[in-house]
């Protein structure tokens, strides 16, 4: 049997990682690639001379005098660690299907663990928004699922208290999965199922999903809807019409659940978009750096006091 691809990339070896982001240098080199791909612009006056001061390495239009920062306005504005621990990082959230914890990532970077936490969720925050815009087409797979279990001595079953509803969609290309989006919901309801379709699907996508009535919400959304009524058990999740769905949300359930053991409500909507930002991208491992870093230096400013906010969902 011929091996699996997209498994057996060679991806980015840490040795070619070294050679490419091993210093201070060269890693300010390639953000300033990121950034000013046609060059230096200055963002008062959209001068192009400029000078680099000596002592804080501000980059100072030659017209207007004004001083800008290499990491300003980006996601890594107003740290105070060497953009190689941030380039060590991202190697480290990209190159495996589990990705990293912040636990994990702390003790490889030689970083406190809540310094760790902030570069993890503005990495993720990156990833996230990203994604965001990029709505589903063609014929998409949706389904279910629960993340977490029961509780000891809870309810067991649909509205247990110690799980956490999601909803997976899988854009289905020439029989083979293409891409995918994961949305934390509060309830499995037509009037979420409408709005998160209104977010992650284009006008007229043919979305296929399970006999859950929820789901008729996805015809009001604009959405042509194939209901494949299944039943329940492990029959049903085998079921063809939902191969690539129950794949994907086996695999993420398995991945979050090695990696972090558990995820707060209040932060899963990052965790799931880091598992669709890499499975998005997995046919290029060792393009992973390049396309994030261009999206970090083009994600605003994220905050500590923005990051412990809960996101918003439906």
């Amino acid at each position: 049997m011929p091996r699996n691809k997209v498994q057996f990339q060679k991806g980015l070896s840490e040795a070619t990682f070294e050679e490419l982001y091993g210093t201070e240098e060269k890693c300010r080199a390639v953000v300033f690639a990121w950034r000013w791909p046609a060059g230096f612009v200055c963002p008062r006056c959209a001068g192009v001379r400029y000078c680099v001061t000596k002592q804080r390495g501000l980059y100072q239009c030659n017209a207007c005098r004004a001083q800008t920062s290499l990491i300003s306005g980006t996601i890594f504005a107003s740290t105070k660690l060497g953009l190689r621990i941030w380039f060590r990082a991202m190697y480290l959230m990209t190159q495996t299907k589990q990705g990293i914890s912040r636990l994990a990532l702390s003790r490889r970077l030689g970083v406190s663990y809540d310094t760790a936490w902030k570069i993890h969720h503005k990495l993720a925050q990156a990833m996230m928004e990203r994604d965001a815009g990029k709505p589903l087409e063609g014929r998409v797979e949706m389904d279910d699922a629960y993340l977490g279990g029961e509780r000891s001595g809870g309810k067991r079953g649909r509205g247990s208290p110690g799980k956490m509803p999601i909803v997976a969609a899988v854009e289905t290309k020439d029989g083979k999965p293409a891409r995918l989006k994961i949305r934390r919901v509060k309830r499995f309801d037509k009037t979420r199922i409408k709005i998160i379709a209104q977010r992650i699907f284009k006008p007229g996508t043919k979305v296929v999903t399970d006999g859950l009535g929820c789901f008729r919400g996805l015809a009001d959304a604009g959405c042509t809807h194939e209901a494949v009524v299944t039943g329940s058990g492990r029959k049903a999740a085998r079921h063809p019409a939902f191969k690539w769905v129950n794949t994907v949300l086996g695999n993420v359930k398995s991945a979050l659940l090695s990696t972090f053991r558990a995820i707060s409500g209040k932060h899963a909507p990052r965790a799931l978009a880091e598992f669709e930002y890499r499975f998005n991208r997995r046919y290029d491992l060792a393009a992973m750096i390049p396309r994030l870093g261009w999206v970090a230096v083009r994600t605003t400013p994220m905050p500590y006091r923005l990051l412990k906010l809960a996101e918003d969902y439906r």
